[in-house]
């Protein structure tokens, strides 16, 4: 029990209180008599006119004298489970390294929607006589209802295709009553000895030290697997050992909601599917998963990057899949990224933290060979299948002809496959039908009106779209600029006009596009995932959704359409991520069954990248990457951070940008770069500049960044500055 600082009768205790709010300052409350109080409670303060949630972070023993008579009293101690410290920690932690308000970190943690006990569900059940009207409605809902069980208040309204005041009138006349719907029972704890696994020699060693891993303390391993070596079995053993020690677990993945097959394969060796946390649940879901995951019921958690924070009961073991993934940084509010935070967040708790890839970061990557994390190898893929063999498309030798995006050699291997009663993937990173829509007689070019971007073409909606706002337009039977029709022309391909391709080529085989601006509900994505995984498909038409850890047992055949996209923008980490996208996507080739094979349809065959890819040579990539960084001082060998002014006009952010370029504290070890324009200048009509900071690594630049924007101008109006501590977008 913790001690209270001594206080004379007459001085009431005072405490400080963080609130999820966008400040970093806790406020300070009065401790009503008698009421017990610790760091870590959860509780409910005036602020203003209003109630707020909020959390006790320390006691404050010596309070300023000048706001004593201002100081207001804690209203009450919710029954809620305290903040545990290691999860204050990291809250304390996160704020001070990203710079972003303490408030803001901890409103990831308290979840607000979700706090407080799960609402009751109203049911209804058939009790007393017939009512005196009996209108087609009544009779419809007197049918179901008739059973004399406790049916929902809302299920039996919808069957019934009647509004609730039908129910209502009913409970009014004594026909039918209300009583409260039963929570669901929870689901069994999952087993960890339900189904042990049929492992080969080298997944049995790597299942063996990741049990050593699991048995207690902050240690990070590297789970380094191949694609199809079975990581996510090797790993679960990892699970299994937590859970027999009656810990929670925490598995990130940086898609979620694209998971059906995972979920699948956590049942089969544990008996039951683990708790899900995403925002793609309905409330009531995430309330009581949220409560759950509190009280400790919720032995395993697969969530997105957001469940990291959440506060678990006893958290014994975090497991970050695709952990080179940039899924995992979150690019709004707190600028974090996930795989880090999860380390820090392991280091704090003393819990072990795997990280598992087939193409780790470089970041990781180093780590591992320094020492700092503990690799474990995976090199073989599971049942003795090889990986794919690729092969390079010189499109400046062989490419396609006018109009079409599909090399002949591509064309006519994809054309054996379909023969063969096998599956091919094109894959191509670009959504839509075409990235550019232009006049043929006048050169106009359809652009957003409040981004700096080319509207991009969407057949299957029959609009032109901006994806960084979500802009839209019909598409125009003319030009708007010189009315000429039918001038119209598509530039480039999307996804979409390489199935009009695939459809024209090989007009007998069933096609799909996987694509992120076609997914209507997580159910209707598995359900087409379980489509390919069923071979109902023959071509699978997608972007970097389909490289995602997704199993097609009869995919064979692997096309990259333009292998070169991701090269061309400037981003330092540009070859590091092409590598990581093609690799893991060509590896869904020949899993299961037969030789895979990739095709990459490239203009640059002898870059670096490109020729690792073909060698399948990835120690190559690495060395060569690897190599670079630390000679230019880029991560992990030397620190970035990022600042974005951005405002309602280009004056107003610039004249910001220049003023705080001016006010930077000279330090010869830290590079400034800036200001400049973002490559995209104008996003939702907001003008941007960017500064960039280069540092070497033992500079704490979070620290420096705390004392410049100190002594920064207020920023108010229209300005808006966005702190970025280790960037990956460079947009």
């Amino acid at each position: 029990m913790q001690t209270q600082p001594s206080r004379s009768i007459s001085s009431p205790r005072v405490v400080d209180v963080l609130l999820p709010v966008a400040l970093d300052h806790a406020y300070s409350y009065r401790v009503p008599a008698g009421r017990e109080l610790q760091p870590g409670d959860v509780v409910s303060v005036p602020l203003g006119a209003r109630e707020v949630i909020g959390v006790v972070w320390a006691d404050n023993p010596n309070p300023d004298p000048r706001l004593h008579n201002r100081l207001k009293d804690i209203s009450e101690k919710l029954d809620l489970p305290p903040l545990r410290p290691e999860l204050r920690s990291l809250v304390d932690w996160v704020a001070n390294y990203t710079l972003a308000p303490r408030g803001m970190v901890l409103r990831m943690t308290l979840r607000m929607g979700e706090l407080g006990p799960e609402r009751v569900r109203p049911g209804v059940r058939l009790t007393g006589p017939a009512p005196r009207r009996l209108t087609p409605a009544r009779r419809r809902l007197l049918d179901i209802l008739a059973d004399g069980l406790l049916h929902g208040k809302a299920e039996a309204a919808q069957e019934a295709g009647c509004s609730l005041s039908v129910i209502d009138g009913l409970v009014d006349e004594g026909t039918l009553t209300v009583e409260p719907l039963p929570r669901p029972p929870a689901p069994p704890p999952p087993d960890p000895a339900f189904a042990q696994p049929d492992f080969s020699p080298e997944q049995r060693a790597a299942a063996e030290q990741l049990r050593g891993l699991a048995a207690g303390g902050f240690q990070v391993a590297l789970l380094d697997g191949v694609t199809g070596s079975g990581k996510t079995e090797v790993y679960f053993e990892a699970v299994a050992e937590v859970l027999r020690r009656g810990e929670q677990v925490l598995i990130l993945m940086p898609e979620i909601a694209l998971t059906g097959q995972f979920l699948d394969r956590f049942a089969a060796r544990f008996g039951v599917r683990p708790l899900e946390w995403h925002s793609e649940l309905t409330p009531r879901t995430r309330a009581r998963n949220f409560a759950a995951i509190t009280d400790g019921t919720a032995p395993v958690v697969v969530g997105a990057r957001s469940a990291l924070f959440l506060p678990y009961a006893r958290l014994g073991l975090i497991v970050v899949d695709e952990e080179h993934d940039q899924a995992y940084k979150q690019e709004d509010g707190a600028h974090y990224h996930a795989r880090d935070m999860a380390v820090v967040r392991g280091s704090i708790a003393k819990i072990p933290v795997v990280l598992a890839s087939a193409t780790p970061s470089v970041e990781t990557e180093v780590n591992a060979r320094k020492g700092r994390y503990q690799r474990v190898p995976l090199p073989n893929r599971f049942g003795g299948q090889h990986m794919p063999q690729i092969e390079a498309i010189d499109l400046r030798q062989e490419g396609p002809g006018r109009g079409r995006f599909i090399a002949p050699r591509l064309a006519e291997q994809i054309g054996f496959a379909i023969e063969r009663r096998e599956q091919a993937l094109l894959f191509l990173n670009r959504r839509g039908y075409a990235p550019l829509t232009l006049c043929r007689a006048c050169g106009h070019r359809f652009a957003c009106t409040i981004c700096d971007a080319w509207l991009v073409d969407h057949r299957f909606r029959q609009r032109l779209v901006c994806h960084h706002c979500g802009f839209s337009i019909p598409r125009p039977p003319s030009c708007p600029h010189c009315a000429a029709e039918n001038s119209l022309v598509a530039v480039g391909p999307g996804v979409e006009r390489l199935q009009e391709e695939a459809a024209s080529l090989f007009p007998q085989a069933r096609t799909m596009v996987l694509s992120s601006d076609l997914i209507t509900s997580i159910e209707t994505m598995r359900s087409e995932l379980n489509e390919i995984a069923e071979g109902r498909v023959d071509i699978i038409i997608g972007t970097q959704l389909v490289a995602k850890g997704h199993n097609f047992p009869r995919l064979n055949l692997v096309g990259v359409v333009d292998a070169d996209l991701g090269l061309g923008n400037g981003d330092p980490r540009a070859a590091e991520r092409t590598f990581q996208l093609l690799n893991q996507v060509i590896g869904r080739a020949g899993r299961e069954q037969g030789r895979g094979v990739g095709f990459l349809q490239t203009h640059q065959p002898e870059h670096p990248v490109m020729k690792a890819l073909v060698a399948c040579d990835r120690a190559a990539f690495y060395a060569s990457e690897i190599e670079m960084r630390e000679r230019t001082g880029y991560p992990p060998f030397g620190r970035l951070a990022s600042l974005i002014i951005s405002a309602g006009d280009r004056p107003t952010a610039e004249g910001f940008a220049r003023k705080l370029v001016a006010l930077a504290p000279i330090d010869e070890r830290i590079k400034l770069l800036g200001p400049a324009e973002a490559p995209l200048a104008v996003i939702k009509g907001r003008y941007r500049f960017r500064l960039l900071l280069k540092a070497p690594r033992n500079v704490d630049l979070s620290s420096y960044l705390r004392h410049w924007l100190a002594a920064a101008p207020k920023v108010s109006g229209t300005l808006k500055l966005e702190v970025d501590v280790d960037p990956q977008s460079f947009l």
